[in-house]
């Protein structure tokens, strides 16, 4: 899909702003971070870089485009866009350096996630590419992390697909599986980005037989290796009775059922009920798949309580956010090119928090004796010397030395508008999964936990502040 046309009006007035007055060239470096935690966590889980690529490799003004810019009036009623600007797009071919984390790393607050350099006219146009992406796919991963985390190793296939927000479905379901859910019942999604694809019927099988037993010996039939039986249609108990029959009809094939599922009801009662009727039948193989409404919240609850669960299917609270449906990432210039050098830029508000970091942004990740993550500091690149004191961005007063291990968060992805950085979605998954496996347990606490350090580098610090004070003085 060709995405040139993937934004904002007031992004393609200031690209021709850029190019009427001769700067459409003019290097820049722009980044996007975000500035609280989704869910109220201790970590989110950056996701979309993959998406990314393919978005600015595919990204150009075809003449269909083009047509379409130079149909759009002014309020006057003039065109919108002149004829030189709307040739200079047709010709246009993405030249932009693109740095981010590895996908599946954990990041926070007030750093940058992705950094864009290049010319300041396609670093601006592609701002609401990259926040729709990032912003999406990073809060849907980092929900699924959670939810993961709440199953405590048991498999989580994501069901969201009906219940998402348009095609937000596609996306929701690779940042599923780069955050740890198994598998995902959305096919195109599944060829798509090569993620397992898992599901069975609905109750719509069962209530089309004229007997729930009929209705499970014909699917038993047809999906001898592919058997969990939905039990609810009617009355789990008598559902699991037939399933039961069912089953050891199996037997005798030299078959075996795979699960039941329950999707309604009190899940941890019906979960205990439905173990010792399987068990009491000699069937302790057949497994149970828990559904309904299921988040983080309720699979701690339902394990906490002593459910009997092999398996959980979660759909809408995973596919729409439930409780919290934007990251809020932002995307801002921090440098200029001009004169040979960097000259840095940076937004003063009179929020702390929406005030900007100077220059051309890295972060450095500092981990303790253990291999943990210890703390991200935010510095500039060309920077001669640096300070390993990380300064908070909102206090200046709470300062932490950082002379750890460490690591370059931001790796280069894309040059000259290519992508320069393979891995597949296994890979992201893998890195994810290491990633949560690094984090100290106070920080992976879905509920009030333990805040990771991030701050700024000294000088990139004292710079900040000696051109706030120039500014307002």
């Amino acid at each position: 899909m060709n995405y040139s046309l993937y934004t904002d009006l007031y992004e393609l007035t200031m690209a021709q702003g850029y190019f009427l007055t001769g700067r459409a060239e003019e290097r820049a470096s722009f980044s996007m971070n975000f500035r609280k935690l989704p869910f109220k966590g201790g970590y989110a889980v950056f996701c979309g870089s993959g998406t990314l690529m393919k978005i600015i490799e595919n990204f150009n003004y075809d003449q269909e485009q083009i047509d379409y810019l130079a149909s759009i009036p002014a309020p006057c009623g003039e065109p919108m866009f002149a004829k030189k600007f709307l040739d200079y797009l047709a010709n246009m071919k993405m030249s932009v350096d693109v740095y981010a984390p590895k996908e599946g790393s954990l990041v926070f607050p007030y750093e940058p996630i992705v950094r864009i350099d290049g010319p300041i006219l396609q670093c601006q146009i592609l701002e609401a590419a990259i926040l729709n992406c990032i912003n999406y796919q990073t809060l849907s991963a980092t929900k699924a992390m959670r939810i993961t985390a709440a199953a405590d190793g048991r498999a989580v296939a994501e069901f969201g697909l009906r219940r998402a927000q348009g095609l937000g479905s596609m996306w929701g379901a690779r940042a599923s599986y780069i955050g740890g859910f198994s598998s995902t019942s959305n096919v195109l999604a599944g060829k798509e980005f090569s993620i397992p694809v898992s599901g069975t019927h609905a109750h719509s099988w069962v209530m089309s037989f004229d007997s729930e037993l009929e209705a499970f010996r014909e699917y038993a039939r047809l999906f001898p290796t592919n058997c969990t039986l939905l039990v609810d249609t009617y009355s789990v108990e008598e559902g699991v009775k037939h399933a039961i029959i069912v089953a050891k009809e199996m037997e005798e094939r030299g078959q075996k059922m795979n699960a039941v599922r329950i999707d309604s009801g009190d899940l941890t009662w019906e979960s205990r009920r439905v173990r010792k009727m399987l068990d009491d039948a000699g069937l302790d193989y057949v497994g149970i798949v828990l559904s309904n409404d299921l988040d983080e919240y309720k699979i701690e609850s339902i394990l906490h309580e002593g459910a009997f669960v092999n398996a959980f299917g979660v759909g809408t609270k995973y596919a729409c956010c439930f409780d919290q449906p934007t990251l809020g990432g932002v995307y801002k210039l921090n440098a200029i090119f001009e004169d040979g050098k960097w000259v840095p830029k940076m937004k003063i508000s009179e929020s702390p928090e929406k005030t900007t970091y100077p220059g051309v942004l890295n972060v450095m990740r500092f981990f303790d004796d253990k291999g943990q993550l210890a703390g991200d500091m935010v510095y500039d690149i060309n920077e001669p010397e640096m300070d390993c004191t990380i300064v908070d961005p909102l206090n200046r007063i709470n300062k932490k030395l950082c002379g750890l291990e460490h690591t370059v968060l931001l790796e280069q992805i894309m040059k000259d508008g290519k992508g320069v950085a393979s891995w597949t979605i296994e890979d992201a998954r893998e890195t994810a999964r290491a990633a949560f496996d690094n984090l100290d347990y106070s920080r992976k606490r879905n509920i009030y936990p333990h805040i990771y350090p991030v701050g700024l580098e000294l000088n990139l610090s004292n710079k900040r502040d000696s051109i706030i004070s120039s500014e307002l003085s």
